[in-house]
């Protein structure tokens, strides 16, 4: 067993450094970038609602569900984004593909285990302003990754309760770089940020039969808010542009800049949910995010301000008959949902909202309930009117969740 821990624990801190997951989306410029998806490809296929929580699969967003493991459980997953960009007058398409999690699960009798690590935040975006002969360019990468070890433990058959702790590390770039027309020199601003701190977060889980086969399932979580150390760096130049077009540098200062601390925002989610054991659930949540108190740490926008986020999910699976024998389709488990999310940035008086409506299967593969999860996800985010930017996606997404037995008695004659 100590092994298999030992060399999960091994390949997280591979990738580790290369766990920040990109992005193309112009709304990564504000704050910290555009908030992740925390939960597994089985939850987003299900308009990422996190209120059910069964033995064979893993839940990263509520720690309470852990406590209901009963196999180990390893799970990894990963998406690709398609999307097009587009204003009242132009768009252009991007991809993307990442990581988006690893997680290994310990059952241990009453209490659960679990860790891993995915992006908590992403940043990539590349803008350009034209104004009085005056061309500024904005260029920004990297993001804010999490890494977690969660904690549950079953109070009684109906009442769960979790905590997880979390170190979040990473780096943000961001360069202005200013050219005039009919001038042969430019100036450009660097600025970078790297970011780290610890938070918690905790959770509860409560099921309950309300007839002889219906079972209602309610959940909580909550992260309180707390402080990221931000060390940053800030280096101005300026530069010769050539007549090919390229530039070289000219002079190049640091800046020094102090330290600061950037609040990491509180969250609560409440949700609610109704089914038949291995057959059929359907449930809703609503999340509620501070993110009113986020700013941006590099460039001041007197455009932008920072309102409470807040996630409408709904969503469940059927499985036409988990025991079937003969007929594989019988065993897949068919997901759908739908999303509504304020994403808590306003651009020029208007809210910036997305929806996404999201659908897939669970493939059963070998023997101990192990499965492979498939899901799309067909969304929009932003507008096109008041000079504003829509993005229109479609996400793909796989995970691997595989069940293992460490602890077992083996009998010998």
């Amino acid at each position: 067993m100590l092994k298999r821990i030992t060399v999960v624990v091994i390949l997280l801190v591979a990738v580790m450094g290369h766990a920040q997951e990109g992005t193309v989306s112009p709304y990564s410029f504000y704050g910290i970038g555009n908030l992740k998806f925390k939960g597994t490809a089985e939850n987003r296929a299900m308009g990422g609602i996190s209120v059910y929580s069964d033995s064979i699969h893993l839940n990263i967003q509520n720690p309470a569900g852990v406590a209901g493991l009963k196999l180990v459980n390893y799970t990894a997953g990963l998406s690709h984004k398609y999307e097009t960009i587009k204003t009242a007058e132009e768009s252009q398409k991007a991809s993307t593909t990442s990581i988006d999690y690893l997680a290994l699960g310990i059952p241990m009798g009453k209490f659960g285990a679990s860790f891993g690590l995915l992006p908590y935040t992403a940043v990539g975006y590349n803008l350009r302003t034209e104004e009085s002969g005056i061309t500024t360019t904005y260029t920004g990468s990297g993001g804010v990754n999490k890494a977690f070890f969660a904690l549950g433990y079953q109070i009684t058959p109906k009442l769960s309760i979790g905590v997880d702790a979390n170190y979040n590390f990473g780096n943000i770039e961001n360069t202005a770089e200013r050219r005039e027309d009919d001038i042969q020199y430019g100036t450009e601003e660097f600025n970078k940020s790297d970011l780290l701190g610890f938070n918690f977060n905790i959770g509860a889980q409560y099921k309950t039969m309300i007839n002889e086969s219906l079972s209602l399932i309610a959940s909580a979580t909550y992260t309180p808010e707390t402080n990221l150390t931000s060390e940053n760096t800030r280096t101005i130049s300026s530069f010769l542009v050539l007549p090919s077009g390229t530039t070289t540098p000219i002079d190049e200062r640091d800046i020094q800049v102090p330290d600061t601390e950037f609040t990491f925002p509180s969250q609560y989610t409440l949700g609610l949910g109704v089914g038949k054991d291995k057959k059929w659930f359907v449930g809703g949540e609503y999340t509620n995010i501070t993110t009113s108190n986020l700013r941006n740490r590099s460039f001041d926008i007197d455009f932008v301000t920072f309102t409470d986020a807040s996630k409408f999910r709904a969503g469940g699976f059927f499985i036409p008959n988990y025991n079937s024998i003969g007929k594989f389709w019988n065993r897949v488990v068919y997901r759908g949902g739908v999303r509504f999310e304020d994403t808590g940035i306003t651009v020029n008086g208007e809210g910036i909202n997305e929806f996404g409506i999201s659908f897939g299967v669970g493939l059963p593969v070998g023997r101990v309930f192990s499965n492979i999860n498939i899901g799309f996800e067909v969304g929009r985010r932003g507008t096109t009117d008041f000079d504003l930017v829509q993005e229109n996606f479609f996400n793909t997404f796989i995970s691997l969740s595989l069940n293992d037995r460490w602890f077992k008695k083996t009998y010998y004659d």
